[in-house]
């Protein structure tokens, strides 16, 4: 199934933290917060402004984004979990 977000909306992948610390101590499921690092999958045409005019995303499909913690809606499509959210709710794109 593909999914195409409306507007300013953006599809997201959780990139999944590291299992282990620094000092080798390994993680448990239960101990783990969700990640709030991801990559765009899918977006939206972008917002319309006040004049009706569309104003363009400023990320782009295969970004790493880091992005709010409570922010987006968790969606699992084929098996796999997802989230769709505004792009304000985007803190900035992690660059190499």
């Amino acid at each position: 199934m593909k999914i195409r977000p409306l507007n300013d909306r953006i599809l997201v992948k959780r990139i999944e933290s590291e299992t282990t610390t620094s000092g080798g101590i390994i993680i448990p499921d239960s101990a783990k917060e969700k990640p709030a690092e991801g990559k765009i999958i899918a977006v939206g045409a972008g917002r319309l402004n006040d004049k009706g005019e569309r104003v363009a995303l400023e990320v782009k499909v295969g970004d790493a984004v880091l992005f709010s913690k409570y922010g987006g809606t968790d969606v699992k499509i084929d098996g796999e979990e997802y989230l769709i959210m505004r792009e304000d709710d985007i803190l900035g794109v992690v660059e190499a």
